[in-house]
């Protein structure tokens, strides 16, 4: 059984369904399009995904290219299995939350034992680099809106990274105020015992 197709290979086999294309090709338009905000591309990991792909009979060797005197390009097209597998995974990421672990909610849980000087520095350099962020996406919004007039549908990946951005900077400057304020105190280290696991849940696996 083929392996659960990767974010990278689902970005492969998307531009697949445009046209068969090389991997060179799927590079330099996954750059245009602004894929590297959902999916980590580099060409190493880009050429191994393809031969992933081929290996599991999802996409196949069309014809070779040359260019010059530049080596000889192979150009993949997706297969009809490659196309199901593509469609059964696209719906289950569409319909099922996955468990992703950012690492902002690793630093978020050691707060207290940074203490107060160096989280709060910390968050407000964050701060500012969200800003900065969330500002360059207003220009490439306006530019995907207005000069290239790319139906929203197109990049509706990009708009929901936005928006997640744009609320991680206001969370982020809300806990900065709570912090300085005291509304939101640090405890010095000491953290209660918490446990999260209900008497109905203990008493399920007593009698699992």
């Amino acid at each position: 059984m083929a392996a659960k197709l990767t974010p990278l290979a689902m970005a492969v086999l998307e531009l697949l369904h445009e046209r068969a294309m090389h991997p060179y090709e799927m590079a330099q338009l996954m750059k245009e399009r602004y894929v590297s905000t959902r999916v980590k591309v580099k060409a190493g990991s880009l050429y191994h995904t393809v031969d992933r792909l081929v290996q599991n009979g999802f996409v196949e060797a069309v014809e070779t290219q040359r260019d010059g005197k530049r080596p000889e390009r192979t150009v993949y097209a997706m297969t009809e299995a490659g196309r199901d597998e593509f469609v059964d995974r696209a719906q289950d990421m569409l319909g099922t939350p996955a468990e992703e672990y950012p690492e902002y909610l690793s630093a978020l849980a050691v707060i207290d034992e940074l203490g107060p000087e160096m989280s709060i520095t910390q968050l407000k350099h964050r701060v500012l680099r969200l800003q900065a962020a969330v500002a360059s996406d207003q220009v490439v919004l306006e530019n995907l809106v207005n000069e290239h007039k790319l139906p929203e549908v197109y990049w509706l990946d990009w708009s929901y990274a936005t928006a997640r951005r744009a609320f991680e900077l206001e969370w982020t400057r809300k806990l900065v105020e709570d912090l300085e304020s005291g509304r939101i105190g640090f405890q010095g280290h000491c953290k209660p015992h918490l446990n999260l696991v209900t008497e109905e849940d203990s008493d399920e696996r007593k009698t699992s």
